[in-house]
């Protein structure tokens, strides 16, 4: 835990905290008889809340009713039950940690909208925190015993990312959608064409967002849970003359997809009308279909180059708990058991491909590009990078190949792709090392391997990113879920050009409106991390968004769009906005902006992590299971409670997947595994998408699950 430890860690005569001295009275005056009813007492007090990805939602009794993550206090040796009910369909659990934020008990992984969990459990004075494993940033409060008092928000710590230019917000799309994901201009064509995730993709004209879709794949679609849905775009280089276009959507399992497989990702040709309006879904041309045994990590972008014209697919990792569950494989890296993002032989996940459109390699719908860096080795020739756990967003500015990787529970990242390049996952996270599980994940070793063995593509780099940041510092939140975006080359906001704009689904902290953020990024002049400034939106309450950014667009003169949605309830609250100079800056005349060259896509599902709309954290692919007593470390606690599955079939809920992650350290080896004040929670890959799931899913109800 990372609190300012002037006012949480003063030390008691004997050395000990003040926490664990006033923990420790507390215990004594139980013993003497001034608390502890743990024997006679018949009802144990039940303390219910409401769980989803920003927070423990307070509901009984009154003294934790309408607050977000309220501290709960408690008397040692009585017994207590914790009850919740999963509102956002995100995969949750309560998990109850000590000082050091070590587990001591925890539950199971809820995973379904709707399903209630009671968590029955005797207080003990090493109790420190609540948490939900799989987003222990955003869903964490305190225990309390005797006298103590409430940890103070750190208010004066100094923000890890300092405020940047001022920018503004207009808003050029809204209406009708729930979830947009992605946001293209066809090559020297007009009109913007917005994907939102349910399987529909809209023209924008000049006559504003039409009504009708320009396609509609809905019933393409697998039941969308998770981080699953339509999830990426792209109009082919020659589109003017061929009105190709292509989607990454996420459907039932096909042919070739193991039984116990969750669906599979499809990348799929389709042909528009000659004047661009629409397009007939009987035109699909299946190009891939890759087995995907999760509902998360699904990544989704897809884009063409500009100077090569191949096109380049994202996959994430698989999805599950930390790249280590069902359909991960072995790898090099014994210490972490499974990675699809370290082995390049076995199968498409964990990396981003180099595939071409126009042409068959044999009895495959697309060619493979001569030069790609596996062609003639080791590995699957489709592969262009690799090491990425889910590769949200990304795009091309300036001929080079920007994306952001979705981290687990510390760290976001924006990766600069280079081809044959290995990014670290699951052997790293960002520029730390990583370990899995929730214990590993708060406090990672201090030394890992940066390259790989000798007979391994012949001990390869695992290559930094450009971008880096933390999900928090000294208790503030930072983000949850990098969302890739441009290097900024329109002469309309002059303080932001030649740097990377690119975006985060939340913020770590709750506001009463959604902290969705823009960060923009100055190259670093030789290696190292990029300078990273937070953007300021002066025409917002709180300086966010003012929603939960899903994705970044460009259209063909170079401007910036963000998109959004404002709820996680699913209502139709889906924004397009551009991002425009502030009001007292005089804008460049009109038609004076720079051309940007290459295409990209957008999207975001987090979370996933693991950013959703979709914090970090995955989502477990049954929803029905069997009631049962769990032990966790330490004491024991007896867990009930009942899942309601899509079909209707109650059971309690049972999820493997579901990495945790506490807060209160990050990698570094520094006390308490933090890293200057850096602590660590669950982005949305867990995935973004899987904190997009939370956000968009009202209608279609499960949104993005971020994993682990």
């Amino acid at each position: 835990m990372n609190f300012d430890t002037t006012s949480t860690e003063r030390l008691a005569p004997n050395g000990t905290t003040r926490r664990r001295f006033l923990r420790t009275a507390a215990a004594v005056g139980a013993l003497a008889g001034i608390g502890g009813l743990a024997g006679a007492q018949s009802d144990p007090e039940t303390f219910s809340f409401g769980g989803e990805v920003g927070g423990w939602i307070g509901r009984s009794p009154d003294s934790v009713a309408d607050e977000t993550n309220p501290p709960l206090r408690l008397e040692a040796g009585t017994t207590y039950v914790f009850e919740w009910e999963n509102t956002d369909g995100q995969p949750h659990n309560v998990a109850f940690l000590d000082d050091d934020d070590d587990t001591i008990e925890r539950s199971e992984i809820v995973s379904e909208q709707g399903a209630t969990q009671s968590y029955e459990f005797t207080a003990t004075e090493e109790m420190a925190a609540y948490i939900c494993d799989v987003h222990p940033v955003s869903m964490r409060g305190e225990i309390l015993f005797g006298e103590e008092t409430a940890t103070p928000e750190n208010t004066g710590a100094e923000p890890y990312v300092p405020e940047g230019a001022s920018v503004r917000l207009e808003t050029v799309a809204d209406g009708g959608l729930v979830a947009p994901l992605d946001f293209e201009t066809p090559p020297g064509g007009p009109g913007m064409y917005i994907v939102d995730r349910f399987g529909q993709v809209y023209l924008r004209d000049s006559d504003g967002l039409r009504d009708e879709p320009f396609i509609d794949v809905s019933d393409k679609l697998v039941e969308i849970t998770g981080e699953m849905g339509l999830l990426g775009l792209a109009f082919h280089p020659e589109y003017q003359e061929n009105r190709k276009f292509y989607l990454r959507y996420s459907a039932p399992t096909r042919e070739g997809t193991p039984e116990e497989f969750d669906h599979t990702e499809v990348l799929a040709e389709f042909t528009a009308n000659d004047d661009g309006t629409s397009a007939d879904p009987d035109s699909e041309r299946t190009v891939m279909e890759i087995p995907s045994p999760y509902t998360t990590h699904n990544s989704g972008a897809i884009v063409f180059g500009p100077e090569d014209g191949y096109l380049y697919v994202g996959m994430g990792d698989g999805g599950g708990a930390h790249d280590t569950d069902l359909g991960h494989v072995s790898d090099w890296y014994e210490a972490n058991e499974g990675g699809n993002g370290q082995n390049v032989s076995e199968n498409l996940l964990g990396g981003i491909h180099r595939i071409d459109v126009d042409s068959r390699d044999g009895e495959k719908a697309y060619g493979i590009p001569d030069d790609n860096p596996l062609v003639g080795q080791a590995g699957l020739d489709e592969y262009y990078a690799w090491g990425l756990r889910n590769p949200w967003r990304m795009g091309f500015s300036k001929g080079d190949l920007y994306a952001s990787d979705v981290g687990q529970n510390m760290f976001e990242e924006v990766d600069l792709i280079e081809k044959g390049t290995n990014y670290g996952w699951n052997v790293r996270e960002g520029t730390h090392c990583f370990e899995p599980g929730p214990e590993g994940s708060r406090n990672p070793p201090e030394s890992c391997p940066t390259h790989t063995p000798e007979d391994v593509r012949g001990g390869e780099p695992l290559v930094d990113p450009v971008i880096e940041y933390p999900h928090t510092h000294e208790g503030i939140g930072v983000g949850s879920a990098s969302i890739g975006g441009y290097i900024y080359e329109n002469d309309a906001i002059p303080a932001l050009q030649g740097k990377y704009v690119f975006g985060d689904f939340r913020k770590t902290q709750e506001t009463e409106t959604p902290t969705g953020s823009l960060f923009a990024a100055t190259p670093a002049d030789g290696d190292g991390l990029w300078d990273l400034k937070d953007l300021q939106v002066e025409n917002t309450e709180n300086g966010y968004v003012g929603g939960y950014v899903l994705a970044l667009g460009r259209d063909n003169d170079g401007e910036l769009y963000v998109l959004t949605t404002d709820n996680t309830g699913g209502d139709e609250t889906g924004r397009v906005r551009r991002i425009r100079p502030p009001e007292n800056q005089e804008s460049t005349t009109a038609g004076n902006a720079t051309t940007a060259t290459g295409n990209a896509t957008n999207a975001s599902t987090g979370t996933a992590g693991n950013a959703t709309v979709a914090a970090n954290g995955s989502s477990t692919p049954s929803g029905t299971g069997t009631s049962g007593t769990q032990a966790g470390t330490g004491t024991s606690g007896t867990q009930t409670g009942t899942e309601t599955s899509a079909a209707g079939t109650a059971g309690t809920a049972a999820g493997p997947e579901g990495g945790s992650a506490g807060t209160g350290g990050s990698a570094g080896g520094t006390e308490n595994g933090s890293s200057e004040g850096t602590t660590e929670g669950s982005g949305p890959g867990f995935g973004v998408l899987a904190a997009v799931g939370a956000v968009a899913v009202g209608a279609a109800r499960t949104l993005l699950g971020r994993d682990d």
